[in-house]
């Protein structure tokens, strides 16, 4: 079994450039392949945002975007107060609750929604893609829903368990381009995936 308590390579990147972990990696390496994220003014939606690495590589690159986070948990303030800016917005909370969802929404349309978001896992394979996938439809239906109409993008992590191909014949239908990604800094026993939408179709 691997030793998650030993710092690897990212990690330690991590804890050096100040982020609060290592996934900061995979959406940087995804942004700087797909152009993620464009030119402002920019409103971006960060699903499952805790400890908050995704939402600070996105406040620290783009300085005049307007970002809204979401998490049951909350977000570090290890990084000197920078969370309370007030061109972001965090929302503590399901994501699938009604009253979160609507609050997530009510601050819409997004051009960019990501999401790191992965469920408690069991350590059962089965039982942990089937939470996955119902987390990635949640967070999907919020790409139908909030997403601009003028080329808005999704990114999102999946745990692969032979349900991909479906999910992507559904993103097809939304999105001009839908695929499946792998960044490098993803552990290699990992079987966790990233799923992009890249602009999304005039609705």
């Amino acid at each position: 079994m691997a030793d998650y308590k030993k710092p690897d390579y990212w990690q330690l990147k991590a804890r050096s450039e100040g982020y609060p972990a290592r996934s900061v990696y995979k959406l940087q390496e995804m942004d700087e392949k797909f152009g993620l994220l464009k030119p402002a003014p920019l409103r971006v939606l960060d699903l499952g945002a805790a400890p908050g690495s995704w939402s600070l590589y996105i406040l620290r690159k783009m300085p005049g975007v307007f970002l809204v986070s979401a998490d049951m948990s909350p977000m570090t303030r290890r990084d000197g107060g920078l969370f309370a800016s007030d061109r972001f917005t965090f929302l503590q909370g399901d994501i699938t609750d009604p009253a979160v969802r609507d609050s997530i929404l009510s601050q819409g349309p997004y051009n960019l929604i990501v999401s790191d978001a992965a469920p408690s896992t069991t350590g059962n394979r089965l039982i942990d893609t089937a939470r996955s996938l119902e987390l990635a439809e949640a967070v999907l239906a919020y790409a139908e829903s909030a997403l601009s109409g003028s080329g808005g993008s999704l990114v999102f992590k999946l745990f692969q368990g032979g349900e991909e191909q479906e999910l992507l014949k559904r993103m097809r239908s939304l999105f001009k381009t839908a695929k499946t990604y792998k960044p490098a800094a993803c552990r290699s026993e990992s079987f966790e995936t990233y799923c992009l939408g890249l602009g999304i179709k005039q609705r």
